[in-house]
């Protein structure tokens, strides 16, 4: 079966079934292996749409947050896509198994799974309820809200989101700082924050401890989400182990 791959966090998800991709996004970048070796078809917003349908793929794996309505209806014209929605964990979970039967490849499938849920189980509620805000970007500094996947991990673990609105709402300086949250974690994607950010918002929000965190652990669904969950616990022992009185 020839696949077409439209969201980076699956494409390394098929890669581990061992499935057959012609096709991925610049954002693929994980493997290493296949970002340098299979043809990319644009970006997960602006693919190349006659450059896929060119490959002639049996399926094309689409996200309805990662991409466009437009696209994906302009594709299943021509092409069976298998939309995934992915919001919460027993989402990502229902969500792999069944590209693993789209694919041809239940077995493998269920054996990332169990080892998926199994670490995941040993992360629900490691963390104290800190109250803590998640920032994806800056200018406009926008944070993940309710009905995301950020949050609900974020709720697995045990951390109290501050932001009530839902998806990704922007803010201002003057309401980061009405939230107070305890702890702010300024996320490696999709804008790329660095230890120079640190000091902008330790000025910001002087009581908050804040920590630059691995974006693809709190993100990325699919295989990465085994090795997703050995960081999150590494950032629980650093967390817990700096006493800090939050």
């Amino acid at each position: 079966m020839r696949i077409v791959s439209l969201v980076p966090s699956l494409t390394e998800y098929l890669y581990h079934l061992k499935a057959d991709v012609v096709g991925i996004t610049k954002f693929c970048i994980h493997p290493e292996e296949w970002y340098h070796t299979k043809p990319r078809v644009g970006g997960t917003k602006n693919p190349n749409l006659e450059q896929i349908k060119a490959l002639k793929p049996d399926l094309v794996i689409a996200n309805r947050e990662e991409n466009r309505k437009e696209d994906i209806e302009h594709l299943k014209r021509d092409v069976h896509v298998l939309l995934t929605d992915i919001v919460t964990l027993e989402d990502a979970y229902r969500t792999l198994y069944h590209i693993g039967e789209a694919v041809g490849k239940s077995a493998e499938a269920e054996a990332i799974l169990a080892e998926i849920k199994h670490r995941w189980e040993g992360l629900k509620h490691c963390l104290p309820p800190w109250r803590t805000l998640y920032l994806i970007w800056k200018r406009p500094y926008m944070a993940a809200g309710r009905n995301t996947y950020i949050h609900h991990v974020m709720e697995h673990v045990g951390l109290v989101n501050v932001v009530k609105e839902e998806r990704y709402p922007k803010l201002s300086t003057e309401q980061i700082i009405e939230l107070e949250p305890e702890l702010v974690l300024l996320s490696s994607e999709p804008y790329p924050f660095k230890d120079k950010h640190i000091e902008e918002f330790q000025s910001m929000v002087p009581k908050s401890a804040i920590r630059l965190v691995d974006g693809e652990a709190f993100s990325w669904y699919g295989y990465r989400m085994i090795p997703g969950a050995t960081y999150i616990y590494q950032l629980k022992k650093e967390l817990t182990q700096n006493n800090r009185n939050f």
